[in-house]
């Protein structure tokens, strides 16, 4: 996996919802370059888990989606004498 980078639009979306979290539901105050250190850290230490959890769940829709193709090309295969 490479690293998880954002573009700094992102970033600062991400940045100003710590910032937010912290001060409603903490009563602390966490300074820009504070919120910014964390979300770095939660990236590099935390980030690999959503990230699978991602791929798990991408995987979990692609095979049901190829298991609904596989169906439908049995719906319509015509009978023949050969044994598969």
């Amino acid at each position: 996996m490479s690293e998880i980078k954002f573009s700094a639009e992102e970033k600062a979306v991400i940045v100003e919802k710590l910032k937010r979290y912290f001060s409603v539901e903490l009563d602390q105050d966490l300074g820009q370059f504070d919120a910014e250190f964390l979300l770095d850290f939660i990236s590099s230490e935390m980030g690999a888990y959503y990230y699978n959890r991602g791929l798990s769940d991408a995987r979990a829709v692609m095979q049901s989606k190829l298991d609904q193709v596989d169906d439908a090309i049995y719906e319509i295969e015509k009978p023949t004498n050969f044994v598969r």
